[in-house]
């Protein structure tokens, strides 16, 4: 939620001299979005951000689709995962498309290295677990339930405290913003929206680190990772100010929706990005019309890819499915609640489920790395 932050010291006006005690001179950096037309903050560095001493090794990736093209729906049992290594190269490509990359990291190691997607943003559910992401631009507790959003060459560090984590990563080619409609002209929240400002949590400032040595960054590019060496500490900020910087919004603080009768789910939207949209379900009231159907309706989805990652709780509209499951139900294919639940529903007053939806605009494919966690039942779970 980019909302103007300063932190540290900056000069009084931008592409000015700023100089520490001693009159030597810091090094200003614009960090922005599509490039000087977009979002952006001036960070100030001890040292010149430029200072690369090693290019390493390339360690490609390639995205290999599902080599069964069966298109049905699909139940990826996750917490069937193994838990290991760190967050940023144990991950598990499920889906993808042009637009997003959706993966699982069931981590149990901390990273000694620094991140940079140079290609994506970032959205991290943390599922399980809890630690410290740092930056440059400061360092923000997360928890269990929160997303993290990560600006596209924001270049962080996940620390775990806990002893796992289990985390829900979405690559996205575009920004991951709030929904334009819960916005007004000057991009503050509306009355109407489900969250506010109060609910951001930003990065707090940390004292700068001047050390020199040789410190890794892991630099993510469409096709795989480019190991650099930089010639000092990259957190050496004196300070910083701007729009653009990691933020945490946690799912709990998400205030739901409810209408008399049953709301479509862009009344739990929560983001939006090019291509898709990630909506939040928590616990709400059911719909009060006398002859309300708590149940969702059948759909289908029409030019919409749904994937649904179960969270918490107990998921009303269906059995077979546990925490840590998740659904995708692609066009074309109608899908509804199983037999008995449509009905089985009237008369319920609430739910109490924790859950993140994705829906994707256009077709994801099926990453071969989802066959082993694939519940190929799941398809025919509508059969009385």
């Amino acid at each position: 939620m980019p909302f103007y932050l300063k932190r540290g010291i900056v000069p009084d006006k931008r592409h000015t001299q700023l100089r520490d005690k001693n009159g030597k001179l810091y090094h200003e950096e614009l960090m922005g979005r599509e490039g000087f037309s977009d979002i952006s903050s001036n960070a100030y560095h001890i040292q010149p951000p430029t200072r690369i001493s090693k290019y390493g090794e390339f360690h490609r990736l390639k995205l290999q689709p599902l080599q069964d093209l069966t298109h049905r729906h699909r139940h990826f049992e996750t917490f069937k995962c193994q838990e290991k290594g760190n967050w940023a190269e144990n991950r598990t490509p499920l889906a993808f498309n042009n637009d997003v990359v959706m993966s699982i990291a069931r981590t149990i190691e901390n990273a000694d290295f620094f991140y940079r997607n140079a290609n994506a943003d970032e959205l991290i559910f943390v599922h399980k677990g809890n630690g410290v992401i740092e930056s440059q631009f400061g360092r923000m507790n997360f928890k269990e339930g929160d997303y993290i959003i990560i600006p596209i060459s924001c270049m962080y560090k996940l620390k775990m405290e806990s002893d796992s984590a289990h985390l829900l990563i979405i690559e996205s080619f575009g920004a991951i913003e709030p929904p334009k409609r819960y916005l007004n002209k000057f991009g503050q929240l509306l009355e109407h929206a489900p969250y506010c400002e109060r609910d951001i949590r930003v990065p707090e400032y940390i004292d700068p680190i001047d050390e020199q040595g040789n410190f890794q960054l892991k630099l993510k590019l469409k096709n795989g990772i480019q190991d650099i060496t930089l010639a000092h500490h990259p957190f050496d900020l004196v300070g910083w100010d701007g729009f653009y910087y990691p933020w945490i919004f946690n799912i709990k603080d998400f205030m739901p929706i409810v209408g008399k009768v049953h709301q479509p789910p862009p009344a739990h939207q929560t983001f939006g990005a090019p291509g898709f949209v990630i909506c939040s379900f928590v616990p709400r009231l059911f719909d009060w019309h006398e002859k309300s159907i708590p149940a969702p309706y059948n759909h289908s989805n029409v030019e919409s890819d749904e994937v649904l990652y179960y969270v918490e709780g107990d998921f009303m509209s269906r059995t077979g499915v546990s925490v840590g499951s998740i659904t995708l139900h692609p066009s074309g294919i109608p899908h509804g609640p199983q037999p008995g639940r449509y009905e089985g529903s009237i008369g319920k007053k609430e739910t109490n489920e924790f859950a993140v939806m994705m829906d994707t605009f256009r077709p994801l494919q099926i990453a071969q790395s989802s066959a082993d966690i694939d519940d190929e039942s799941y398809a025919y779970s509508w059969i009385e």
